[in-house]
């Protein structure tokens, strides 16, 4: 089973362009993302820039606007994530419960839907769905 756990830092939704992290912070979460590749469950992993550098594209009346952050209405935004692939949902809380996280940071645990996941009409309307993932998966490998 793949899960995404989401690292959510309460203030990063106001972080200005370019902040860093503290680098006794980032030192800590390395020794976490090196015990989870240890173990063989981490697929793969980043931070990210704060809301300040990105960019929102909505599509009200199915047309697209693009929105510069920081975002006003944002009240919880994504700082980084791991995707990793354990036995359980269980195992997936428990690799959350060994992070060094700070006082201000959240992890959400989402279960990857599979396509086995789906009934059988979406998965005819998924039809190259399994390409698709295998692509991104080579991608990855670069």
């Amino acid at each position: 089973m793949r899960f995404m756990m989401l690292m959510i830092p309460k203030g990063y939704e106001n972080a200005a362009p370019g902040t860093m992290p503290d680098a006794k912070a980032v030192a800590a979460m390395m020794e976490y993302n090196k015990a989870l590749k240890e173990a063989g469950v981490l697929l793969t992993l980043d931070g990210l820039h704060p809301p300040s550098m990105g960019v929102r594209v909505t599509f009200s009346g199915g047309k697209p606007q693009v929105t510069d952050g920081p975002f006003v209405e944002a009240k919880e935004v994504l700082g980084g994530y791991w995707m990793i692939q354990v036995k359980s949902k269980k195992e997936a809380i428990e690799w959350a419960t060994r992070c060094p996280a700070s006082d201000n940071e959240i992890i959400e645990i989402r279960q990857v839907q599979e396509f086995s996941d789906f009934p059988a009409d979406v998965q005819e309307a998924a039809a190259g769905f399994s390409e698709m993932q295998n692509l991104s998966e080579k991608c990855g490998d670069d």
